[in-house]
């Protein structure tokens, strides 16, 4: 590792798309990076590109995470590489489909992806970090996390668990000195969209952000220190409305009676 470099910032999903444009932006404050996609060609020219321009040790891993093989070999890596100091959990898929328009087979393979995946690699990285006592994760779920209504029912369930999963890491990684952040972009003009099924240029362009725009954003969000960033949100109290409305339930979700509004409810054996 470069004396100077931050340690390794490992990015999946890197070839294109969010995932390529963290590695740039991450490679310019001082990480050096392994980049897993399928993608080796792509991969290739982008780590050939990021070296050049900022001098960073640039490596890849051409990695299907679908393929329970290839899976092993990134978690491998997070488990033994003690240069690790972040992991950017960006791969995933969506679809844009109606619930009941969508292949069953596609939507277990989304759930695979977007939470069976990010959750192993995870628990690859973490033990790692906290036994050196610093690091990052950062999980790329969707406003689709907090708006399910909007898109695909299965696509907004699997970044709730992200969203979820992102908070217990929180809860209980907070004193162990390691920062985990949770990204929910909109919009974003990346080719997601084509693959989901809606092209990027069929959506209205007014609420589409820039790739860059949203990393970017993403980034100061953590330079600030947010545990939850959503680029486009124009008013952060909002966000602290919601989750001080759900913390508040918390001390009444579970008790011995039924609430009042349900009337006499009998317990029954």
């Amino acid at each position: 590792m470069n004396p100077t470099s931050k340690g390794i910032a490992v990015v999946t999903g890197a070839s294109a798309g969010i995932g390529a444009v963290y590695a740039e932006r991450l490679a310019q404050r001082g990480y050096d990076l392994l980049l897993v996609a399928r993608n080796v060609e792509r991969l290739e020219k982008l780590a050939g590109a990021i070296a050049w321009s900022t001098g960073r040790k640039v490596e890849i891993l051409g990695a299907d995470l679908s393929d329970a093989a290839d899976l092993a070999k990134v978690e491998q890596r997070l488990r033994e590489d003690q240069q690790v100091t972040m992991l950017v959990n960006n791969a995933g898929v969506g679809a844009t489909a109606p619930l009941l328009n969508s292949d069953i087979g596609a939507m277990a393979q989304m759930i695979s992806l977007n939470i069976e995946v990010l959750t192993r690699l995870t628990y690859a990285a973490v033990p790692g970090l906290v036994a050196r006592g610093s690091g990052t994760i950062i999980n790329i779920a969707s406003i689709a996390a907090i708006a399910p209504e909007i898109l695909n029912g299965v696509y907004g369930g699997s970044k709730a668990f992200v969203l979820a999963f992102s908070q217990s890491l929180q809860h209980e990684l907070a004193d162990k000195g390691i920062r985990v952040q949770v990204v929910l972009p909109g919009a974003t003009a990346t080719n997601f969209w084509s693959t989901a099924g809606t092209p990027v240029e069929h959506l209205p362009q007014e609420i589409v952000m820039p790739v860059e725009a949203m990393v970017d954003a993403a980034l100061a969000g953590l330079d600030q220190g947010e545990f939850a960033t959503i680029p486009a949100l124009p008013d952060a109290e909002q966000w602290t409305a919601y989750e001080t409305a759900r913390i508040a339930m918390m001390p009444n979700l579970s008790r011995t009676a039924p609430a009042d509004r349900y009337g006499s409810v009998s317990s029954r054996a």
